[in-house]
């Protein structure tokens, strides 16, 4: 890896010659073909660990070396965009870009085949001012052009007279038209990240809704009808189990516990698609519910009424909390604006009376259609690539036309740029999705309203301000398993055409081949950069599916776009992050999982989508959890007690702006994206936890050696307290001893101690006094007497321990010579008259018996 990069260096500076720089007002045309080199270095599948599970690289009509061979010719195209050179790769699920050194994916020009709108063959021709060193043939700038649903135009720029362009060009034609639904890469499994059945959290969220939270679903649960609970209000039926009353609905709904089946079946004949009224949210405390449904079938003179859906519609204006005879107001909130909905009268629609539905209020919100939307998100997408940091066309909005281009060119029109942005629409319609979802939330919250949302169909228009209300009135919507929930319940299993909308085949046909993809008449169209159009000319251009589908548009991405609005002025109430909704927005316009093909409920079941691709949840999940909650997609301010249950945005602070981790992720350098603060901050909260969890684990070690310490403190204390008191004991059995030594010495004795603690008492004859002896002889313990009658009087006296309490030699010396001692009393110091000795005999207890066998004179004493 290291030895490639000078390579992958040197070539970059071939492709920008002195002669002909790309930041000239040229760009990219002035590039000098024929000075690039030509490599032939070996290319072999092998080197591509960058592949995905069961990614393949096309090729088909050839053998797999043939087809890589013809890649080697390939090597040296030119990202236009950025000005780097590598080798261009088609597969079963993208386009991408390799660095010609590193082998690196480099991510503008790696771009999923789900997500190319249109892609066509382009001549540029050199301007004629452009000087050439060397002669050479007229120079050829052949260009495959991708037009991304995520705001990407790139450019590829290939060497002329070679079949590099044909092998692309021919590779996308063949991947980007799939015939059948399982050639779709979704289907190429097995996946690592299977999909759980997604019927199951669809009743499990039910459940929730009803505030049977304990209750969990299974397939056996769905497969024996047993999931048709219900609360004193609403209920869950199953009379779309088979899908036979709208096939664009779920197999469960929430209806009113008084409203039967059979009303449901009559009341669907009357709203468009069969889409009737049901219940999408529930208020937990005020019973309050948005509900959805397609609109009434009115007609032209809107004199068409039906029974059951005025009595199903009625049936959501429940009673109030706490009073027994109000009912509250029910809002119909119409997405259209008017006078389409009288135009929808034309062909049998229309809207409702509010004189024919129980204490109702008709509201028009003016969204625009899905065709507006499309040509507005082409406007938005155009004006990021002409006036980004660097464009399809090689060039610096800076730059272009040889000066300052932001307003065409000169400084004195800059603001053209900002009116260009106006222009597009884009924002206005985001602002006014975001209005009308929060005066659905407002209604709900602060007047226990009930809200009835529809638009023609029901499945664009109404999603939205459903799902948007939903995620403003209920806090679990705003966390990673709430919105998958949500996302899941209101987009999903309601029924929203992703296949239409994302310009993916759809399921349709019959006989043989029920599977087969229906494609729309080629009706759409987008403009080119003006820019790209000055020179050069089109030739073979060719448009996906994606593209052709007069039914594409994208209204989830508007809708992810508006979560991140909220998301921006919540930035507390939110468990997930920008970073997350962009990752996810990838996956679903990707098509790599199976979670969002399709356009209903019921298809998804009939080509058995859980079952045979990989899940989305599960993969996002995954990434989560490979860092915890340090995660980019953990939203590093999310305080759920911050901002309350709900959100509700007043008008004035609805004001949107370009999503700059989504929209200008292309067009803008990385610091631009307003995501390095963000950033920032999550690098020091993981650094401050790093450290939070050193300083934890050395408080643990600092407080197991404070107790370590603490310990041999205890002991030290107690061993100096045992010393001490040794010593003390120590003092006062010397002085004890010196003090009985004197006393016995005063009495003619000699007292000798011995090593092992004995002793022995030699008492000497007086010979001025009348002589006593003692020829008896006791042994105490271990004592014994020794008497002589041709000597002096000499006692030997051994002492052993068998008085616990006296163990000093002289304490029982004192207590076998004390005079005083008695056999009823015992030690009588200090009332004795021994006391006349001094204070050292404190605590003595001498043997008194042994005294009185000494028969001593009394007036000894008083001596």
């Amino acid at each position: 890896m290291a030895s490639s990069r000078p390579r992958a260096a040197a070539r970059s500076t071939s492709l920008r010659e002195s002669d002909a720089p790309l930041e000239g007002a040229a760009g990219w045309e002035a590039l000098e073909w024929t000075k690039i080199e030509t490599f032939t270095r070996s290319f072999s599948v092998g080197n591509l660990d960058c592949l995905l599970e069961a990614e393949q690289i096309v090729a088909e009509e050839m053998g797999v070396s043939e087809f890589l061979a013809g890649l080697n010719v390939g090597q040296g195209v030119v990202l236009v965009n950025t000005d780097e050179a590598g080798i261009l790769l088609v597969t079963n699920f993208r386009l991408f870009f390799l660095h010609e050194g590193t082998r690196e994916i480099i991510p503008l020009g790696t771009i999923p085949l789900a997500m190319i709108e249109k892609f066509s063959k382009i001549v540029a021709k050199p301007p004629s001012a452009t000087r050439q060193v060397d002669k050479a043939p007229p120079r050829r700038l052949l260009q495959v052009i991708g037009k991304g649903k995520d705001m990407r135009i790139i450019v590829f720029g290939f060497r002329p007279r070679t079949k590099q362009r044909r092998t692309i060009f021919d590779a996308l034609l063949r991947c980007t038209r799939p015939t059948r639904l399982w050639e779709l890469y979704a289907f190429s499994g097995p996946f690592k990240f299977t999909n759980t059945k997604p019927m199951v959290r669809l009743l499990d969220e039910y459940f929730r809704l009803l505030g049977k939270g304990p209750c969990r679903a299974s397939m056996d649960t769905i497969e024996d009808g047993s999931f048709t609970l219900s609360n004193d209000l609403w209920r869950i039926s199953g009379v779309n189990s088979n899908y036979a009353m709208c096939p664009t609905y779920p197999f469960a709904l929430i209806v009113p516990r008084s409203i039967s089946d059979e009303e449901l079946l009559q009341a669907s004949s009357f709203r468009a698609k069969c889409r009737l009224p049901v219940v999408s949210w529930c208020h937990p405390v005020t019973g309050a519910v948005l509900a959805r449904s397609s609109q009434p079938l009115v007609g032209l003179m809107m004199n068409m009424r039906s029974n059951t859906d005025e009595k199903l519609v009625a049936a959501l204006c429940t009673q109030l909390a706490g009073s027994r005879d109000t009912r509250r107001k029910l809002y119909i909130a119409d997405a259209r604006p008017r006078k389409n909905a009288i135009a929808n009268g034309a062909m049998g629609g229309g809207s409702e009376s509010s004189s024919n539905y129980f204490q109702s209020e008709i509201v028009f919100f003016g969204i625009d259609n899905i065709h507006a939307m499309r040509e507005s998100f082409a406007r938005l997408r155009d004006y990021l690539d002409t006036y980004g940091a660097a464009s399809s066309d090689g060039t610096s909005s800076f730059l272009r036309h040889g000066g300052w281009s932001w307003g065409g060119g000169n400084l004195s029109s800059m603001s053209a740029s900002v009116s260009t942005l106006g222009d597009t629409g884009w924002l206005i319609h985001v602002q006014t999705v975001l209005a009308g979802s929060a005066w659905i939330a407002a209604r709900v919250a602060l007047e226990s309203a009930s809200v009835l949302v529809h638009c023609s169909d029901g499945w664009d228009r109404t999603t939205q301000l459903i799902s948007l209300a939903n995620l403003m009135l209920d806090p679990y919507y705003r966390t990673f398993k709430g919105f998958q929930a949500l996302v899941e319940k209101d987009w999903l299993a309601f029924g929203h055409p992703f296949s239409d909308r994302m310009g993916m085949p759809t399921v349709s046909g019959s006989g043989n081949m029920p599977f087969e993809l229906s494609r729309q008449p080629s009706t759409g169209s987008f403009s080119t950069s003006p820019i790209r159009q000055q020179s050069g000319s089109t030739s073979q251009a060719s448009s996906s599916h994606a593209q052709t589908s007069n039914n594409y548009s994208p209204i989830f991405l508007q809708w992810v776009d508006c979560v991140s609005q909220l998301l921006r002025m919540y930035p507390f109430a939110f468990e997930f992050s920008s970073a997350f909704l962009v990752d996810f927005l990838d996956c679903v316009l990707s098509c790599r999982f199976g979670n969002f093909l399709c356009n209903s409920e019921k298809e998804r079941v009939q080509c058995g989508v859980s079952d045979a691709c990989g899940c989305m949840w599960a993969y996002l999940a995954d990434l989560r959890a490979s860092e915890g909650k340090y995660h980019v997609h953990y939203n590093f301010f999310f305080d759920p007690s911050r901002d309350g249950r709900e959100i509700l945005p007043a008008a004035a602070a609805l004001s949107p702006a370009l999503w700059p981790q989504f929209h200008l992720r292309w067009a803008c350098h990385s610091k631009d994206q307003a995501g390095e603060l963000e950033a920032e901050c999550r690098k020091m909260a993981k650094k401050f936890s790093e450290l939070k969890k050193g300083k934890e684990v050395a408080e643990r070690k600092a407080k197991e050696i404070t107790t370590t310490i603490e310990s041999l403190s205890a002991e030290l204390r107690k061993e100096k307290q045992l010393n001490s008191s040794a010593m003390f004991l120590a003092k006062r059995a010397g002085k004890e001893s010196a003090a009985m030594k004197r006393a016995v010495e005063s009495l003619g004795c000699k007292v000798h101690f011995s090593e092992s603690g004995g002793y022995l008492v030699d008492i000497e004859r007086n010979p001025p006094k009348s002589m006593y002896s003692s020829s008896s002889s006791r042994r105490e313990t271990d004592s014994s007497v020794q008497h002589d009658e041709n000597s002096d009087l000499s006692i030997s006296i051994s002492v052993g321990a068998e008085d616990a309490i006296c163990s000093n030699p002289l304490s029982r010396m004192c207590e076998t010579l004390c005079p005083l001692h008695t056999r009823e009393a015992g030690c009588r110091w200090p009332d004795a008259g021994c006391a006349q000795f001094g204070s050292q005999f404190v605590g003595l207890k001498a043997n008194f018996d042994a005294f009185d066998r000494l028969s001593i004179m009394d007036s000894y004493f008083d001596s």
